[in-house]
């Protein structure tokens, strides 16, 4: 078992750094942290979408600050509860399958570990709450639904809102708070990390250790950070910075945010000290203009994710492509056998777009480009030679196609 270590920087962090709140108070966790016990801990991710993104990524670096300090921390994939899928404000989530959940699950264990450690001496638990969601019998679920009365569940925000606006909510919704909360009783932890999204959920979790266990758990929520559309990332958007993005998609997608979430993107994806980002926010309040720090904020995301060499050159492609406007000297390049192809039938045949909708609206918006111009018909069919054709998605992405 690794030794416990009570280092105040390191505990300090974990309380403050892009933390909004902490159940029942930052004192109390503190002290359980100063204790020297050894203590569960644990964040819960939905296989909803195939990728994590940096929104995941604060919580899975709070978890890393907890294994250092030799902490028993579990990475939960939430396989089971994917099935009901978490409410969401608008609408009701569609059931998802077993192939689906599998298939979106598939890559995450390499994606977190670019941010913690599955192995060593103390390595993080990768779970699975199918392992005691699907053995739950009849009778325990009437004893779970009877820890939670229907006034405290349509106190949840986002049930609030659907109401008001006579939206439908459906009975599995109720249930899904009570099967994340169950996690926590399941595993016996004594922390639970979350956005702020996940407060409700997260403070079932707690009532609930109190009943079963007759003990106390601890919740800290992690503040949130949207995607650079300006809404929260989420998976099955797929808005946001994914952590399986290469590292030079992760910094033209930092470079696109708004200069306003500079200081947010530094205290929540960067180890910068908080005393330099106050800095940086007086410098750009004073005028300074704001293009360096939000490059200073691209790197460092990139490095946090993928290490100083991959943000270094991740920045010199940026630069090169974007500023500088030059076509990148490695360009990916994709055979095809015949010669003539719908530029819609040709952007998603070589991956530049997910779908025929997405390529449509891509072309309308200006936003692609074939040897460099602009295509301004979704119907143009593009010649392809065997000295190849360059076609160029926004302003970093490039795939040179030629005849085979």
């Amino acid at each position: 078992m690794p030794k416990i270590s009570t280092d105040k920087n390191l505990i300090e962090k974990f309380l403050t750094r892009g933390v909004e709140q902490i159940y029942p108070t930052t004192d109390a966790l503190r002290k359980k942290l100063m204790s020297g016990e050894r203590l569960r801990v644990y964040q819960g991710f939905d296989p909803s979408g195939p990728y994590l993104h940096v929104g995941h990524a604060m919580g899975i670096r709070a978890l890393r600050i907890l294994q250092e300090l030799g902490h028993e921390v579990i990475f939960l994939v939430g396989d089971y509860t994917a099935k009901v899928g978490d409410p969401d404000k608008d609408s009701t989530r569609a059931i998802l399958s077993d192939d689906v959940i599998k298939k979106n699950m598939a890559g995450w264990k390499k994606q977190a570990a670019q941010l913690i450690d599955f192995t060593g001496e103390n390595p993080v638990k990768f779970e699975n709450n199918y392992k005691w969601l699907s053995k739950l019998k009849l009778e325990d679920l009437i004893k779970l639904m009877s820890h939670m009365t229907v006034p405290q569940m349509l106190a949840r925000d986002l049930f609030k809102r659907r109401m008001k606006e006579n939206e439908d909510i459906y009975l599995q919704e109720f249930i899904y708070p009570l099967m994340q909360g169950y996690d926590s009783v399941a595993m016996n932890v004594d922390i639970e990390i979350g956005g702020t999204d996940q407060t409700f959920n997260m403070l079932v979790g707690r009532d609930l250790v109190k009943s079963y266990l007759n003990k106390e758990k601890f919740v800290r929520t992690n503040k949130m950070m949207d995607a650079p559309d300006g809404i929260t990332m989420s998976k099955t958007k797929g808005n946001g910075i994914n952590l399986g993005d290469t590292a030079e998609e992760m910094y033209g997608k930092a470079m696109s945010y708004p200069d306003t979430a500079i200081l947010s993107g530094l205290e929540l994806l960067t180890d910068i000290s908080i005393e330099v980002i106050k800095a940086i926010g007086n410098s750009i309040k004073e005028g300074q203009n704001p293009m360096q720090y939000k490059k200073m904020m691209a790197f460092e995301i990139v490095k946090t994710i993928k290490g100083k060499a991959e943000a270094q050159q991740a920045q010199v492609h940026f630069e090169s492509t974007v500023q500088k406007k030059e076509t990148p000297e490695s360009i990916k390049n994709y055979e095809l056998k015949i010669t003539n192809i719908n530029i819609v039938e040709l952007l998603v045949e070589v991956g530049l777009t997910k779908s025929k909708g997405e390529a449509r609206r891509l072309i309308e918006q200006g936003g692609i480009k074939v040897d460099g111009e602009v295509v301004k018909s979704i119907d143009e069919i593009i010649n392809i030679t065997k000295e190849g054709v360059l076609v160029q998605r926004g302003k970093r992405q490039f795939v040179r196609i030629v005849k085979q």
